[in-house]
C-alpha cells in the first residue's frame, strides 16, 4: 500500500535503517509510514506488507488498549518506555521494550515514533534463572530437612543430666549452628563407674558434626571394653590420624571416671581447657591437660596421661568446651579460664541445676552478640552415700 512519506523522513531513513532496534513511525491518522529493516526482521514480514496499515490492526483490541494506556501515561509522566510484546507473522509474541514519542514536523503534522528493543534473550535468561531458583529452593528444602534430622540425631547424643551412685550430674549442649562439633557423654559403666567426657572437634557445621559422631561411636566402643582413660585417648588419636585426620583437623577432650561413691576420680585431658574442682564458695582447682590436641601428632598422649584425685561430699567438677571461655565482650576482652573460675566460685553455693543456669547466663551476659562457637557444659556434684 502506497503512502506519502514526509520529506524529513526521507532525509533520515538511511540512518534509521542502521539502528539495532526496531523503529515504526505513524502519521496523524495512525497509519504506518515507515518501518526499518530491524523491525522487519522482528516482525518476520517485509515493510511492504506493513506500511499503510493502521498499527492497531496488528494487535488484539485488549493489547492495543494496553499499549495506548501506557503511551498516554508516558506522555503525562515523561517515562515513555514499557515492556510488552510485538506480534510476529507466525503468530508469536516477541517480548520487547517499547518506547514512544510524538513529534511535529515543520508543516505542523503530528507523527508518532515507536521503538522496539528485543528482550527475548533477557526473558529466556530470566526464565532460566527462575527455574534455577526453583531448583535451588528445592535443594535448600532438602538440605534443611537433612540438617533438621541431623540436629535431632546429634541432640540425642548430647550428655544427659542424672543422679547415679553418690553423684548428681547436670549437662548442657548447644551448637552454634544447626549441628556442631562439640559433644559430651555421661555414661555409667555397669554398677562400678561413671564416665564423663566433653570433646571439641575443630571447625563447625556438617563436617565437624560427622567427625564428632564418628568419634562418639568409637568412644562408646572403648568404654564397653572398660579401657583405661589414657588408653582411650591413645586409641582415639591413632584412629583419627589413620582414618579421618587431615593437616588442619584436630580435636580436644576432657574425661573423668568416678567410682560409684564419687570419692575417687581418674581425670585425663588432651589439649582441652582446664577442668575445675570446686568446693562451695572456694577458689576452684584447675585440672590441666597432660596430653596435646588429638588427631594431628602420633605421640600426642603421654605415658602419664591421667590424674588420680580424691573427692569429698560437696565437691563439684566442671567440664566444658572453649565455647564457654573463648567469648568476648564489647571491648574485645575474652572471658578466659580466669573469668570462668570467678563465675564458678560465685555460683558454687547454688544448687547444681541453678549453678548450671547461672554459669550460662553470666557467660551470655559477658558475650557481645550471639554464640559463635558450640557450647558444652557438664557439672558433677558428689553427694553423700551412694543411691
Amino acid at each position: 500500500m502506497e503512502i506519502e512519506k514526509p520529506e524529513w523522513l526521507e532525509q533520515i531513513e538511511g540512518i534509521l535503517g542502521t539502528l539495532n532496534e526496531g523503529v515504526l513511525i505513524t502519521n496523524d491518522c495512525e497509519k504506518i509510514v515507515f518501518v526499518n529493516s530491524c523491525l522487519e526482521g522482528m516482525l518476520g514480514v517485509p515493510s511492504s506488507e506493513v506500511i499503510g496499515h493502521v498499527s492497531a490492526s496488528f494487535y488484539s483490541p485488549q493489547e492495543y488498549k494496553f499499549i495506548q494506556a501506557r503511551i498516554d501515561e508516558g506522555n503525562l509522566t515523561g517515562r515513555n518506555r514499557f515492556e510488552f510484546v510485538l506480534p510476529q507473522k507466525d503468530g508469536g509474541r516477541l517480548p520487547v521494550v517499547i518506547g514512544s514519542q510524538r513529534v511535529e514536523d515543520p508543516n505542523g503534522r503530528e507523527f508518532s515514533i515507536m521503538t522496539f528493543t528485543d528482550i527475548s534473550e533477557q526473558k529466556r535468561a530470566e526464565a532460566r534463572l527462575r527455574e534455577a531458583n526453583v531448583q535451588l529452593e528445592e535443594r535448600q528444602r532438602e538440605i534443611d530437612e537433612d540438617l533438621s534430622l541431623a540436629a535431632r540425631v546429634q541432640q540425642s547424643l548430647a550428655p544427659q543430666s542424672l543422679v547415679w551412685g553418690g553423684m548428681r550430674v547436670e549437662a548442657y549442649f548447644h551448637p552454634a549452628r544447626t549441628i556442631g562439633g562439640d559433644f559430651g557423654l555421661v555414661s555409667p559403666l555397669g554398677e562400678e563407674h561413671l564416665n564423663l567426657l566433653v570433646c571439641d572437634v575443630s571447625g563447625h557445621g556438617v563436617g565437624s558434626a560427622l567427625v564428632a559422631n564418628r568419634i562418639y561411636t568409637e568412644i562408646l566402643a572403648q568404654l564397653r571394653r572398660r579401657a583405661p582413660l589414657g588408653d582411650i585417648l591413645r586409641h582415639l588419636n591413632q584412629f583419627v590420624i589413620q582414618n579421618i585426620g587431615g593437616s588442619v583437623f584436630y580435636f580436644t577432650a576432657a574425661a573423668a571416671r568416678l567410682d560409684r561413691g564419687g570419692r575417687r576420680m581418674v581425670f585425663a585431658g588432651a589439649g582441652h581447657p582446664p577442668a575445675m574442682i570446686v568446693k562451695p564458695g572456694q577458689e576452684p582447682r584447675l585440672l590441666e591437660s597432660r596430653s596435646m590436641v588429638l588427631g594431628a601428632l602420633a605421640d600426642a598422649v603421654g605415658v602419664e596421661a591421667t590424674l588420680d584425685i580424691d573427692l569429698e561430699p560437696g565437691d563439684r567438677l566442671v567440664l566444658y568446651t572453649d565455647g564457654i571461655t573463648e567469648v568476648f565482650d564489647s571491648r574485645g576482652e575474652m572471658l578466659g579460664s580466669e573469668g570462668l573460675q570467678k563465675i564458678v566460685r560465685e555460683t558454687s553455693l547454688l544448687p547444681l541445676s541453678e549453678m548450671k543456669e547461672a554459669i550460662l547466663e553470666r557467660v551470655g551476659a559477658w558475650r557481645d552478640g550471639p554464640p559463635s562457637d558450640d557450647v558444652s557444659l557438664v557439672l558433677l556434684e558428689v553427694l553423700g552415700d551412694p543411691i
